[in-house]
């Protein structure tokens, strides 16, 4: 009798702590200076007020821990219809092959999903974090 109070505690108390931890955050990466909000020279941000955007808007860079990375995002009346890498962590045969099997999935995902709110590549976490910031900023500025 006396083990199975001491284990229903044990058990009850792991429970609870287990509670109380806060979920996994992804890792965070250094933010970029801020950059004018105005579109890139092939866009141009008509109707915005009613969500109907068109153009090309130029994220911000946002360094990681292994590098900077940009996005640029192509709008067709307020329709996410293309994201163009424009700068990723390539400094190594490593980086390169992250990259190379990352930004296709990131860049499906964000038009499929149209929006940043879109998931993260398992082993490319940083890259990942920079890209989401990097379209998020774009689509801001597309906004704006």
């Amino acid at each position: 009798m006396r083990r199975a109070v001491l284990a229903t505690t044990g058990i009850s108390s792991l429970v609870v702590l287990l509670l109380t931890l806060k979920p996994h955050q992804l890792p965070a990466t250094s933010g970029a200076a801020p950059r004018s909000s105005t579109p890139s020279s092939s866009g141009t941000s008509t109707g915005t007020a009613s969500g109907t955007a068109t153009g090309t808007f130029t994220g911000d860079p946002v360094d990681t821990q292994y590098g900077t990375v940009q996005v640029a995002v192509t709008l067709a009346k307020g329709k996410l219809t293309a994201v163009k890498v424009l700068q990723a962590p390539d400094q190594n045969g490593r980086d390169q092959q992250i990259a190379s099997y990352s930004l296709p999935r990131l860049t499906q995902e964000a038009i499929g999903a149209q929006s940043a709110h879109i998931d993260a590549v398992s082993g490319a976490s940083y890259t990942s974090q920079g890209y989401i910031q990097s379209l998020q900023s774009a689509l801001d500025q597309a906004r704006a």
